[in-house]
């Protein structure tokens, strides 16, 4: 895999996001390249906490494109589902009390899901993607990319087995964000 970091601009400090490209991905390509946009998960990913299924999810996916030979990861630096660390934590205290993973951002006021695509469609045009397979199990983030002109073809499932701690909060996300599961 070939790493490629893309710096926001703007004033101040600007987060770094990440492609993770194996293969040529640029062009029309048939078939169109296999592509995960992947949100920054802290917790899961660096403390291995089994309270969510993104660890799981990202392995997948770079497994899924490396075995394709062809493919990116988009790996945002949203985390939270866009609320960032210090809020994430707040929901998981709301949690502990009973809420549920929306619950918890709204009580917050946050929206069920404040992620963007705008960059990550801004990486895909950077690298040249013109169409996607996307390996997702969220349709909304399907519509966000193709808000931002990105020829989705197929959404591709990414199935990961749940565990005793992460069951209830995929159930919410199907239930309550209509993630495909």
């Amino acid at each position: 895999m070939r790493v490629v970091v893309f710096r926001e601009t703007g004033d101040g400090p600007q987060p770094e996001h990440v492609a993770l490209v194996v293969g040529d991905v640029a062009g029309p390509l048939e078939p169109a390249a296999l592509v995960r946009v992947h949100s920054e998960c802290w917790t899961g990913e660096v403390l291995r906490s089994q309270k969510c299924d993104c660890r799981e999810q990202l392995d997948h996916a770079m497994r899924a494109i490396a075995e394709e030979g062809r493919g990116v990861v988009v790996y945002l630096r949203q985390e939270g589902r866009g609320i960032g660390l210090g809020n994430k934590i707040r929901a998981y205290a709301l949690q502990e009390q009973g809420h549920d993973t929306v619950d918890a951002n709204r009580i917050l006021g946050f929206a069920d899901d404040g992620r963007t695509y705008d960059v990550a469609a801004a990486i895909l045009a950077e690298l040249g993607v013109k169409r996607v397979r996307l390996l997702t199990n969220n349709p909304k983030k399907v519509d966000g990319l193709r808000a931002h002109l990105v020829d989705v073809v197929e959404r591709v499932p990414s199935a990961v087995e749940p565990n005793e701690h992460n069951a209830a909060y995929l159930a919410v996300k199907a239930k309550k964000m209509g993630h495909a599961l």
